[in-house]
């Protein structure tokens, strides 16, 4: 039916994916895009993959800026067959967004942008939220119950590639936050040695000058220690990680 078919199983082309793509955005990017192909080249078909987390839905991955516009028409209406499939685990197809009953407001927008199929295929579902797949195309009566159940077989193999990148996506998050704590902290020390240094002080008052001029100035702490690093020093001060 599709590339993806042929040849090889969609988890090892996804643990492909992850082991080329040196940023996990990337990784989602083109797992979004390699989703867009199921139905290609019979059908040409849109791809978006929502994340919800903390009641907030954001379209983490798409395999085209008109994919994504898609996602956020309905994010705006709050609701839809993929935030659906998010909240609920239900596979929600949409055989004509002209005639289906259910979220008549978005699926009238969708037709209104000459979409005429949709189809929101959960990807995972946990306390906080979960993921789904979105699927546009513009003929009528695309998602048919083959299709749909391959698309399903798809998503339950896709979800535990997907799973990992989302985690490795959080330890990368928290990594880059500790490192920048770090940097932070190393600006601060250097600039609490520059003032004991020039003002002849303790430790302690040297502190103190710096948050005063932090509240002086209105500019968070590590702002000021920065600057006074930068005019001691004529550069930024390095934080070294390893041994």
């Amino acid at each position: 039916m599709t590339e993806m078919n042929a040849g090889g199983s969609v988890a090892g082309k996804l643990q492909h994916l992850i082991l080329g793509s040196d940023d996990i955005h990337l990784f989602l990017e083109a797992f979004a895009v390699h989703t867009s192909k199921i139905l290609e080249p019979a059908v040409t078909v849109m791809c978006g993959i929502t994340l919800k987390q903390r009641n907030r839905a954001t379209t983490v991955a798409s395999s085209s800026m008109e994919a994504k516009e898609l996602d956020e028409v309905q994010y705006g209406y709050g609701d839809g067959p993929c935030l659906d499939a998010v909240n609920t685990g239900n596979v929600n197809v949409i055989q004509d967004t002209r005639t289906d009953p259910r979220w008549r407001e978005y699926l009238s927008a969708l037709s209104d942008r000459g979409y005429y199929s949709a189809l929101g295929v959960p990807l995972l579902r946990d306390d906080d939220g979960g993921a789904a797949v979105n699927l546009y195309a513009k003929e009528p009566g695309v998602f048919t119950p083959e299709v749909v159940g391959h698309v399903q077989e798809y998503a339950a193999e896709a979800s535990s590639a997907l799973q990992l990148a989302l985690q490795m996506s959080k330890y990368q998050d928290a990594a880059a936050n500790l490192k920048s704590a770090m940097e932070s902290r190393t600006n601060i020390d250097i600039a609490v040695g520059i003032i004991i240094a020039q003002n002849r002080c303790t430790q302690l008052e040297a502190i103190e000058i710096l948050r005063e001029a932090s509240s002086h100035r209105n500019v968070k702490l590590r702002v000021v220690a920065e600057s006074i690093v930068r005019a001691a020093t004529s550069a930024a001060a390095e934080t070294h990680f390893g041994v």
